[in-house]
């Protein structure tokens, strides 16, 4: 299952780019790291089928679905995804594949600017104040 939703040709561009892993301490090592494709067998399986990551079966990659969401927190910490896309590109450009005349643009992974730019100073739409009693 894990060679179906990781494809050689995506775990080769993608495994240079990961970070190595921390090293293990010598006198209580703990468990044995994850493999990382599995890891990324799963985040694959998890946005493909929109489940939660408490629902992954952890028979179908061999891991948790905790497992996988730190793993994938931990490589966007790393900027993987950034340097995949640009990679990406790069051998799109490369192999004369990008069309530019044929694309969208999407900026939701964008920050928007708090407040963003205003014209005035906003009013208050609440109710008046209540008079003092005292």
């Amino acid at each position: 299952m894990i060679d179906e939703l990781v494809p050689d040709g995506l775990w080769e561009r993608i495994e240079p780019l990961l970070p190595a892993p921390k090293p293990r301490r010598h006198r209580y090592p703990g468990r044995r790291p994850i493999d990382d494709r599995a890891a990324l067998a799963g985040i694959v399986f998890v946005l493909k089928t929109g489940i939660t990551w408490n629902q992954l079966p952890t028979s179908l990659v061999g891991c948790s679905g905790v497992t996988c969401w730190r793993r994938l927190r931990d490589w966007t910490e790393a900027g993987v995804w950034p340097a995949l896309h640009e990679l990406l590109l790069a051998e799109l450009r490369a192999a004369g594949e990008l069309d530019l005349d044929c694309c969208a643009v999407d900026g939701s992974h964008i920050r928007a600017l708090r407040g963003g730019t205003t014209s005035g100073r906003p009013r208050s739409t609440a109710a008046a104040p209540a008079p003092s009693t005292t």
